[in-house]
């Protein structure tokens, strides 16, 4: 009878409570995301006690909320999903739904000091150069929360700024040794956040539901298209960092996941491991972009129900990876276990991934660096190349 804060067990048994109860009104988990629940009419996301629920008509969601409540469930009942966990959802003159966070863009535009008239503001949230650890640069000057700031601009850049998602990342890299150049990276960043405050993540759906990841490979489905975009960027600290740190050989991964034409999965980061090509590198990030991309095109199935989908089986979604680099498009295309005479030593972590393109029937393309969606989330642009892809990518 403890709250849902008061025993370390409690969040697990509210959500077992929750999950009884939506089972005895006909919805059921999803395999993929034990927070998501599918009825016949209905599906609904739960993120400990807030729920947002979706449906083509709003008579389902209604009869359902009635159930819940026969069960014992004290539902409040809100408007409309306008402040889910912080994020705004409000309509352009277009018709088209855009998400914001200008709460908390203002937050962390105040916390670095930056909402005075005298701050300039910056068009590209990072430097062309990369961001280093820069041991003997200067010491910070403590004027704000180093890391208070990046977890700020983590779950911004993670949920309707994906435009920044390079440049935190960067940033969140020397969390615990920051130095004055780190930190005026992070001033960059609340600049180039005040000079695009009242712009957010533009949601555009395509006719046809698609899902689309741009590493700097690509993938297109079903009516449901399928596109992913992988990227990566060889050894891109290497001559910029000390070459005693083992770090400045990594290469970055940077990709988009789009689903109906909207961005749902972006991530940039360092490789764990170290190539030795920059085929490698390419293949690397499209393991990684395929580890996201299959179970999303195993939700989209599921959820195929609701939304009026076709539920037939998973080979009859459409889908392509659109990749920059032949090499890597070569030894994605070759049935394992044969691979390519330069691929041979690390051929067999790829095997998993090449076999369920067969498997689901994937198309690669082979696609121009310059529409490759993945470059944003690998490397610092000039600023008419990031307008280009953030154009592509958020809708302005």
């Amino acid at each position: 009878k403890k709250s849902l804060y008061g025993l370390r067990q409690s969040p697990r048994m509210f959500w077992q409570y929750l999950t009884d109860a939506m089972k005895s009104c006909g919805m059921e988990v999803s395999k993929m995301d034990p927070c998501l629940f599918v009825g016949k009419h209905v599906m609904c996301i739960c993120y400990v006690d807030d729920i947002l629920f979706w449906s083509k008509d709003e008579k389902h969601i209604n009869d359902l909320a009635i159930k819940l409540r026969k069960e014992g469930l004290l539902l409040e009942q809100e408007d409309d999903a306008a402040g889910f966990l912080g994020v705004r959802l409000t309509k352009t003159p277009e018709g088209l739904i855009e998400m914001k966070q200008t709460g908390l863009i203002d937050r962390v535009i105040e916390t670095l000091g930056l909402d005075t008239k005298l701050s300039k503001n910056k068009w590209t949230p990072a430097e062309h150069k990369p961001l280093v650890r820069d041991e003997d640069g200067e010491p910070p000057d403590g004027d704000f929360s180093y890391s208070s700031v990046v977890g700020m601009l983590l779950y911004l850049s993670g949920h309707t700024r994906p435009d920044i998602a390079y440049a935190v990342n960067c940033c969140a890299r020397y969390m615990f040794c920051p130095k004055k150049s780190h930190e005026n990276a992070l001033k960059r960043i609340g600049r180039y956040l005040k000079a695009t405050r009242d712009q957010g993540l533009i949601l555009n759906p395509s006719d046809k539901l698609s899902i689309d990841s741009y590493p700097d490979a690509d993938f297109a489905g079903m009516s449901t298209w399928l596109i992913s975009y992988p990227d990566a960027d060889f050894a891109g600290m290497y001559g910029h960092e000390e070459i005693t740190d083992p770090s400045c050989v990594k290469s970055r991964t940077g990709f988009v996941i789009n689903v109906a034409n909207c961005p749902v999965l972006w991530i940039s980061k360092l490789q764990q491991e170290t190539a030795l090509s920059t085929m490698e590198a390419e293949i690397i990030a499209l393991a990684h972009s395929c580890r996201e991309l299959f179970p999303i095109i195993d939700i989209v199935h599921e959820l195929g129900v609701v939304v009026g989908l076709p539920t037939t089986d998973l080979t009859s979604m459409h889908v392509s990876i659109h990749e920059d680099n032949a090499g890597a498009l070569v030894l994605a295309e070759t049935i394992p276990p044969q691979y390519t005479p330069r691929s041979k030593y690390y051929a067999i972590k790829t095997v998993w991934f090449r076999e369920e393109i067969q498997k689901r029937k994937i198309k690669l393309f082979k696609i121009d660096t310059v529409e490759q969606l993945g470059d944003m989330f690998t490397k610092g642009l000039p600023k008419v190349t990031f307008e280009y892809l953030r154009k592509k990518i958020m809708g302005w």
